[in-house]
Order: C-alpha cells, then structure tokens, then sequence
C-alpha cells in the first residue's frame, strides 16, 4: 500500500447452483491464488456462495444454514494471508431473509451489508425472497463473535489511511440515489458492488457507462463483481463482466461469457487528492456509519497498471483529433473575445519557426476569420539574429505567407549590437544577459509594432516553459494576451500536426511538417555549421518527463517520490531512474524558483484540468521554499 497504491482484484469462479460446498471451494483458491499475487481485497459477486438464480431454494432452510457455514470456512480460509475478501451470501437476522455482502479479514467476518434496493421488475423478483437492509447498523452472532450487521460501515485499516471500503449490492448501483454517495460522502475511497446482472443486447454499454460515472462523481475506486458461467440458464445468461475503475477511468475488465479474475492497483492518494481539490466534496454523515477494522499490511505494492507517459496527450487518434479541435476553438475563441472587447485593428505575433509561435499564429487566425477580419491585419513579426538559422527563417517566412498574413522583417543584431554597447557587455560573452538581451529587443518591436498599427501583441509561450521558468522576464514572458498559457510542450506538436493534416495547402502543409522536425530551441546562440546549436531539452531536460512531473504536482498534489515511482513505469526502457531523478530535480528546483514569473502572467484561457494561471487554478508565493521537497529528492 506504499504511496497508497492497493491492489485488487474482480473475481468470477464457475459456480454450481446452490452447491455450496462447490462454490465454497472455488472462492477459497481464487482467494489463496490472489493473496500469491499480492491482492489486498478481492470482490466476488452476489450470492456467489449458493448462486444468484436458485429462486425459491433461497426459502429452504439447508441451504441458508450451508450457507453460513461456508461463509465461516471463507473466512476461516483468510486467517494466515494478507487479504480482505468480500462475497455474497442470503443470510436471515431476526427470522428475516436478507440478500448480503459479507467482508472478511484475517480469519473473522467484519461484517454483513444487506442489500437496500430489491428488484422487483421485468425479469428479477427477489422481493419474493428478500427483505429491503437497513443502513442503521445492528448486530449479529456468527460462530460465537458479534458481527455488525448493516449498510453503513465502513472498513478501514492502519496499514493505510485511505484504504476505506464501503459496499454496496448490484441494483443499489442502478437506482437514483445509489448507497455508494452516502458511502462516498462519509468517507469511502473504495467501493465494492458483488452483482448478479444478467446479460442482454447493448447492456454491458450502460454496465460500465455507471460504474465509470459512478466512480468519477464519487472520486473513487470502484470494483464491480458479476456473476458469470454457472448460473441457471433457464431464463437468463450471466457473462461475468467484472470491472475496476477509478475516477472515471475503467483501469481492468474481465472478457464476457468467460470467467475471469482482473486485478489492478487502485492509487488511493490520487483519489483523496481530487477530493481536497474540489471544496464542493464535503465529507458529511460520517457519524452514522461504524467504523470496521481491518487487519493488513503496508508492503511496496507493485505498479502493474498502466500509466501513460504523456497524460496530456490522448492515446486514440479519434479522441486526440477531438482533443485537438476542442483545444484550438477554446484558444482561438478567446483570443476573438480579446479582440473584439479592445477593438484591435491588428494582432502582432512575433514568428520564429518555431512550435510555440507557429500554433500562436494558427489560432490568432482562427480568431480573424471568425471575426471575419481579413487576415492582413495580422501582422507575423519575424526577427532574425545571432542565433537564427536558415532552416527557422525560411520556415518563419514560409508559413506566414502560406497563411496570408502580412510578414513583417526586422533584423535585430544592430540593435542589440547597439544595446550591448549601451550597457558595456562584451558580445562574445555567451551568458544570459547575451541571450536575454535578444528577447527582450524582440518584445520591445512586437509591443511597439501593435502600439503603431492599434493592436495586440499575442503571446506564444506555453505552459511546459512557464512551469520551468523557461522564459525571459519581461521579453517573450511578456504580451498582450497568451493563447498558449494553458497548453503543455508535449501537446502543441500534436496540435500543430493535426492543422498539417487539416490544410489543404502543400505549402503550408510542408512547412509545417518541417517546423515539426526542427528540434526545439530558443535560437539565441549563434549557430554551429549553419544548424541549431542551442537545443532547450538538453538544457532543461525532455519536456516529455517535464510535463509528466508537472501533470502529477498540479493534479494530484503527487510527492517526489510517488511522481519517480510512476515515471519508472512510464518510461520504462525510455529512460533510467537516475536521468528521471536527474531531470525531477531540476523541475522541482526550477518550478520554485521561477514562480514570480508565473505571478505577473498576462491573461490567456485555461484549457485543461491543469493550468497555472496565478488568478486561478496556481496560487503560489514567489518566495516559497522548496526545502522538504528537496530534502526528499536527496533521499530518492
């Protein structure tokens, strides 16, 4: 449970109606197979003990009291194994049948939650047999120990302070008003659903369509158990559809008609750092709920889940093609608000061949032609010096004409030249104030350029730099409104690219796919054999691995450690710890250092779930210490 990462596990065994002895064995080996697999909580279905579909065998008494005595053996079963089981069972309190969840630990049942929404409809008529639970909790003799008996419990453990299960029952999930939100809301970060769903066309669409919204209203793990192969087949099919999902994504899921144990982790610290983020998720009720105990040990929890490497990024070309055109509209459609509430005349972007200027002045031009304004008036500002090469220059060139605007040329090595004269630096001296002096010369002609022609200038740095700090004060930190200020480095290529594939334009589409190639670079430095001498992620490190770290700092409150530990998994065989935990220090050195640069941003729209605008989603002080988690990093 190390960086409270739980194991679990779905599990349908193959069943014999009403055999409960069968069945009592095939739960027991699934539950010995999974603790050999380092499971911490398996989840089996409803009434897996005797069978969903025995009907009016539930009303025989042999069956209820062998029922009972294989949920004593089940339990008996996880007393020398670090596991917590749950199954289902029929199980009659006080002369009344009940339709239970049973969660058992460390050789003891902990307790019995009853079912509260009986079906009545269509094909399910358990109101025949069964009585609605309860949510007050009583309690019941079993073998000899008192048992809590009821929907409100919650079990936790010592062994991690945001392990808390809750259980609810198959239709409980399917009403308007499912237990698990009182669960949730009293502090449940697991809940657990053993059902019995039984199969028709297109229902296993809206099966996962509830358990991922359920899982992601709740900010929750949720495992769901169904009941598969083995159950009568008289009027019904079960397919054992098992999932496991977290916050709206279903990490695991077994294949249908085919019965099946699935097993992830659940990242439990990810899920109660969503719910500090969100101060419309209150932790309320909790005094009526009884609190279980659970037996279990920490251990390093293996990371067999998947985690992508570029969470910015969708996987899918579909969704990313969508992702995409989401993206630019909500760029693009602030820059029109912009412009239409200034009454701008132009808009002034300063063009470099490079990735960030380049989506700068597609969206500026989605803007106009929304506008309806004639492209003209945007004026691309290229500035070539020291640095540049023909490769960016020509690109720069390229792509403003292909794109109709008016370009606009000013070579700034006269003036800079001029300037390191005015201030008495030595122009071989390759240091920041060399560099520095080149971005700022650049933001001088693009503020003045717009103060001439009534305009804006629009900003192209994006938000992998500004986290990094990669920017000069008050050069290309600074403009008039920053449309890439909520777009991650490793997103804008995509962007980018999917405009390549949108043009028609062969021109437009080559240069773009060249500035695609060109590596990523500030061109400050004077070139070497004509080519880029200065490449940023040699510098600063891959913005890959930097917008890793920054996905899981801003959305998780993630610590040193825990981001090292996923990145591991991520980039495994990309790259090895000690170049990940070379390039983390430098992010995290380097994202305190350079908050007050972050502190004075010009207005750009947010468009992602993480974004570091100082008036919104960040709120950081400038000259806060980054000691303790520096002090960490030393002992990664």
């Amino acid at each position: 449970m190390k960086d409270g990462f739980v194991r679990c596990a779905s599990a349908t065994v193959d069943i014999k109606v009403a055999d409960t002895d069968y069945n009592t064995s095939n739960i027991i080996k699934a539950i010995e197979d999974a603790a050999q697999n380092d499971i911490k909580l398996i989840v089996f279905p409803e009434l897996c003990i005797t069978g969903y579909t025995c009907g009016d065998l539930f009303l025989q008494k042999i069956l209820i009291d062998s029922a009972k005595d294989s949920l004593i053996k089940i339990a008996k079963a996880t007393e020398n194994v670090d596991i917590t089981a749950v199954v289902g069972l029929p199980y009659v309190a006080e002369q009344t049948l009940y339709n239970c969840a049973a969660v058992v630990n460390g050789g003891h049942i902990k307790g019995l939650v009853p079912k509260l929404n009986i079906p009545n409809y269509a094909e399910f008529y358990e109101v025949r047999h069964f009585t609605t639970g309860k949510n007050e909790v009583t309690y019941v003799n079993i073998n000899g120990e008192e048992v809590p008996f009821g929907a409100n419990i919650l079990f936790k453990t010592d062994a991690c302070e945001d392990f808390v299960l809750a259980v609810e029952i198959c239709e409980d999930l399917w009403t308007a008003m499912p237990p698990s939100v009182n669960h949730a809301l009293a502090g449940a970060t697991i809940i657990a659903n053993i059902s019995a769903s039984n199969e028709v066309i297109a229902k296993d669409e809206y099966r996962e369509m509830l358990v991922k919204s359920q899982s992601a209203k709740l900010y929750c793990g949720y495992i769901y158990s169904d009941a598969g192969y083995g159950e009568s087949t008289t009027d019904l099919v079960f397919a054992g559809d098992n999932m496991i999902a977290e916050n709206g994504t279903i990490l695991a899921r077994s294949k249908r008609f085919n019965n099946e144990c699935v097993y992830t982790e659940l990242d439990l610290e990810r899920l109660v750092g969503e719910r500090k983020k969100s101060n419309t998720y209150n932790i309320v009720g909790s005094e009526k709920y009884v609190s279980v105990k659970l037996d279990m040990n920490i251990g390093d929890t293996k990371i067999t889940r998947y985690v992508d490497k570029q969470p910015f990024v969708p996987s899918d070309d579909k969704k990313r093609e969508k992702r995409s055109e989401e993206i630019l509209s909500i760029q693009s459609l602030g820059l029109k608000k912009r412009l239409d509430h200034t009454h701008a005349k132009t808009a002034v972007v300063g063009v470099s061949g490079g990735l960030d200027s380049t989506l700068a002045l597609l969206v500026t031009v989605r803007a106009f032609d929304s506008l309806n304004i004639d492209r003209k008036n945007i004026i691309a500002v290229t500035m070539p010096c020291f640095g540049t090469t023909d490769r960016t220059y020509n690109n720069a060139v390229n792509f403003a004409n292909s794109l109709g605007v008016t370009l606009k040329e000013v070579n700034i090595k006269a003036a800079v030249n001029q300037h390191f004269a005015d201030i008495e630096h030595d122009p071989n001296v390759y240091d920041v104030t060399y560099e520095n002096s080149q971005a700022r010369e650049r933001t001088q002609i693009l503020m003045d350029v717009a103060n001439k022609s009534g305009g804006l200038v629009i900003g192209t740095g994006d938000m992998s730099e500004l986290a990094l700090g990669w920017a000069t004060y008050n050069g290309d930190h600074m403009s008039m409104y920053g449309v890439n200020a909520g777009v991650p480095k490793t997103l804008i290529r995509y962007l980018v690219d999917y405009e390549a594939k949108r043009t028609n334009n062969d021109i437009l589409k080559k240069t773009l796919q060249d500035i695609l190639d060109t590596p990523v670079s500030p061109e400050l430095l004077p070139p070497k054999d004509g080519k880029i001498s200065q490449k940023t992620e040699h510098i600063v490190g891959p913005y890959e691995l930097h917008d890793f770290f920054l996905y899981h700092l801003m959305r998780f409150g993630s610590k040193p450690s825990k981001i090292l530990r996923l990145a591991e998994v991520a980039f495994d065989g990309i790259y090895d710890r000690e170049v990940i935990l070379e390039w983390l220090k430098v992010f995290y050195r380097r994202f305190f250092a350079q908050q007050f640069k972050r502190s004075c941003l010009p207005d750009g729209p947010k468009v992602g779930s993480v974004a570091l605008s100082p008036r919104g989603d960040w709120r950081m002080p400038s000259d806060a210490s980054y000691q303790i988690w520096a002090k960490e990093l030393e002992t990664l």
